[in-house]
């Protein structure tokens, strides 16, 4: 029995020993179940870049131009000069309204005088009234006198008023010979040259504010309904996701394709891939409707021999298994092909996995989800 003993214990440290080695060779894992998830619809469409301010600049004035300060292409400040007409006839035009403005004050002065002196002599009439000298047939002649002197009064202040007005008419009339940018932007096209007459209402250049940009598009009716003027959305351009607000959605249906034209400002800037007005893009923008989709973390996926593969937990051990994605839900992919809702994947842990090894679950808090779940946020 002593020997026995003396061989057995040994043989239990070497085992001891040998499963402590086995466990260390073990590799600790992650895991996550597949979700079944709600995702909102998204249409990719077809968008052009507009400019909320562009158009022509016209003149106010009739007059010969005399210069064209800028080039197409060139960016401008408000306010700064893009036409200048000749003031010649303009300049003369506002001289001749000033002194036409000092006649009128002429005869106002000369009205007011007469009046004065009219009023003087029908206040003398009325001192005699009582006396032998007083004569109601002259005083009634001199009360219709002060009458129509205080009506040429009125009438030549009237003349005063109107000709300060034109002279104010003449002035901004010289003032608007030089025709100035209304907003900042860029020259994209000049229709006039130096010697050229425009007349009032004439297009003189062409402008576009590329600072403030959005994209328009076209949606079809009866995929508006999940969108409402001034919410958030996340368009998609490119490989990004650009933060926009739907800001009006025009009240004008195309009969042929039943579709409207939706307007999107970004919140924040314009992004790079905008680059040009009338720019087409393409985006991916929310529409009405919802769908159930399978997703998977994508820390789960590793590309295996060029195909995206995730490693299944069955029981202890892990299998490799090819899947099909088609976008993405946040910090997940949503995937058509290979995973069922509930099935635990290797989330950390899995780049050195080979197919059939035993594992043993860091987390071990996780279980599989039942099918239809909604799974976690």
């Amino acid at each position: 029995m002593g020997m026995r003993a003396r061989l057995f214990l040994p043989t239990l440290a070497a085992l001891t020993v040998a499963f402590q080695a086995l466990a260390q060779g073990v590799p600790a894992v992650r895991v996550e179940p597949v979700r079944l998830e709600t995702m909102q619809r998204v249409e990719t469409l077809l968008g052009r870049v507009v400019a909320r301010r562009r158009g022509e600049v016209a003149s106010r004035v009739s007059a010969p131009v005399a210069s064209v300060p800028v080039e197409v292409g060139e960016r401008v400040e408000r306010g700064q000069p893009l036409v200048r007409l000749d003031t010649v006839r303009l300049a003369l035009e506002v001289e001749l309204a000033r002194t036409e403005l000092a006649m009128a004050e002429s005869e106002v002065a000369e009205a007011s005088r007469n009046l004065e002196l009219r009023n003087q002599e029908k206040l003398r009439l009325e001192r005699l009234e009582g006396s032998a000298a007083f004569s109601r047939a002259r005083f009634e002649d001199k009360r219709k006198e002060v009458e129509i002197a205080a009506t040429r009064l009125e009438t030549a202040r009237a003349r005063r008023e109107r000709a300060r007005v034109i002279l104010r008419f003449r002035e901004a009339d010289l003032a608007d010979a030089t025709i100035r940018a209304t907003y900042a932007g860029v020259v994209t096209r000049k229709r006039v040259s130096p010697g050229e007459y425009v007349q009032v209402g004439e297009p003189v250049i062409d402008m576009v504010d590329d600072t403030d940009l959005e994209i328009e598009t076209d949606i079809a009716a009866e995929r508006l309904a999940g969108l409402a003027p001034g919410s958030e959305v996340e368009l998609r351009l490119g490989d990004r996701q650009v933060p926009a607000l739907l800001r009006a959605v025009v009240p004008v249906e195309n009969p042929l394709t039943r579709t409207r034209a939706a307007r999107f400002a970004f919140l924040d800037g314009a992004p790079p891939e905008i680059t040009a007005v009338g720019q087409s893009i393409r985006l991916e923008v929310p529409i009405a409707g919802t769908d159930r989709v399978v997703t998977v973390a994508k820390d789960a996926v590793t590309v295996m021999r060029g195909r995206q593969t995730v490693f299944v937990v069955e029981a202890d051990t892990v299998q490799p298994r090819s899947i099909e994605t088609d976008g993405s839900l946040g910090d997940r992919f949503v995937v058509t092909g290979g995973l069922e809702p509930g099935e635990l994947v290797v989330v950390r842990g899995n780049e050195r996995l080979r197919p059939g090894q035993k594992i043993r679950v860091a987390n071990p808090e996780v279980t599989s989800e039942p099918p239809g779940g909604e799974g976690e946020g």
